[in-house]
């Protein structure tokens, strides 16, 4: 917006809160402004060449501070637009006690989401894939990732492996796996889950519109048949800065 700069400047003096580098003394002035609201969620900031006169400090601490402020969420940089500050983000929490896919999780909280495909076909099996899938020798498997959407703001990426014997045509997924292995009788009954931070690598957070090395949370489920039998191996990555996983606990006896 063409005040920005004068929200962000104001008539006072600028003075930087004291302590450390100088980069991080004016990246905590800039996240500062930002909460407080002097400037706003798509406001763009001042030019690098702008604001290092007006602060009285070298370009190079104000492009450092700025590349802090894009790696944390709160800017975000337009090639050939300029430095944004980063829409706000709502937070989605997803519960630890119910198995259940990603399209029914967020139609729940009434959410569309969509979904863009990047991979779904019939392979070889990695080691990793026979071992955990329990694939007979010869047998090959199914694999289909996603890019989940929610209107625009991408959420999650989604990789999965199904023994190709009990998904012989990832193609004719629609909008839920859980929903299509439902049709077959081959809807997971339970899973266990494994959750670990993460900072993304540069394919990822391409596709997920954030900068590479920020947060992530990388989830791994096996997700299993009434018989026990392994039904699907799940690798996903959701962004860090819009989801909660939650889980109820209770007191032992």
């Amino acid at each position: 917006m063409a005040d920005a700069p004068d929200a962000l400047f104001g008539t006072e003096a600028i003075i930087l809160p004291q302590g450390g580098p100088l980069y991080l003394q004016l990246k905590r002035w800039i996240a500062d402004a930002v909460a407080r609201g002097a400037v706003k969620p798509g406001d763009a900031l001042p030019s690098e060449r702008d604001l290092a006169t007006k602060v009285d400090v070298s370009r190079v601490t104000v492009r450092k501070a700025v590349q802090h402020l894009v790696r944390d969420g709160i800017l975000v940089q337009r090639h050939g637009s300029g430095t944004f500050v980063a829409p706000h983000q709502s937070r989605v929490e997803q519960s630890l006690s119910q198995l259940t896919s990603f399209t029914e999780d967020m139609a729940r909280r009434g959410m569309a989401v969509r979904a863009v495909w990047l991979d779904r076909g019939i392979y070889d099996p990695s080691p990793e894939e026979t071992m955990i899938l329990g694939l007979s020798p010869g047998e090959r498997v199914a694999r289909i990732a996603r890019l989940r959407l929610s209107g625009d703001m991408p959420l999650a990426i989604e990789r999965a492996a199904l023994s190709a014997v009990t998904m012989p045509d990832p193609g004719a997924i629609a909008s839920s796996l859980y929903a299509h292995l439902d049709k077959s009788g081959n809807r997971p009954v339970r899973a266990i889950q494994r959750i670990r931070a993460a900072n993304l690598g540069e394919g990822d957070a391409r596709l997920l519109e954030i900068p590479a090395g920020a947060a992530a949370l990388h989830i791994e489920r096996i997700a299993y048949l009434p018989s026990g039998k392994v039904v699907e191996f799940t690798r996903s990555v959701y962004r860090g800065d819009t989801y909660d996983f939650v889980a109820e606990l209770r007191v032992g006896k």
